[in-house]
């Protein structure tokens, strides 16, 4: 069974051009004949790796350096050993037993 497509209900497709606003241009398949952007991979951040942090008021900055004397000042850890338990009583004694609630 062949299905075919409707006729005169579907767009046009054309090769677009796209142009951005940095002056890279490339082609690809689209219902408009040219799009026009902002931003292509050529001049975003991401793809450049030229990324920049948005920094109110230089919290990035006094992240940083909370950070780095954090590091400086970290002291390297001890081992800790656990004190022996000693009982309170005296060696001939017997220990006090617990009463129970019932």
């Amino acid at each position: 069974m062949l299905m075919h497509m409707k006729e005169a209900i579907h767009p046009s497709y054309y090769q677009a051009t796209v142009t951005c606003a940095c002056g890279n241009t490339f082609v690809v398949g689209s219902t408009m004949e040219s799009i026009k952007v902002e931003i292509c991979s050529n001049c975003h951040p991401f793809f450049t790796g030229q990324q920049k942090y948005i920094d109110t008021a230089g919290r990035v900055d006094r992240f940083k350096a909370r950070m780095q004397q954090a590091e400086l000042k970290k002291v390297p850890s001890r081992t800790k050993t656990k004190a022996k338990k000693t009982d309170s009583a005296a060696p001939d004694q017997e220990p006090a037993q617990e009463l129970s609630v019932q």
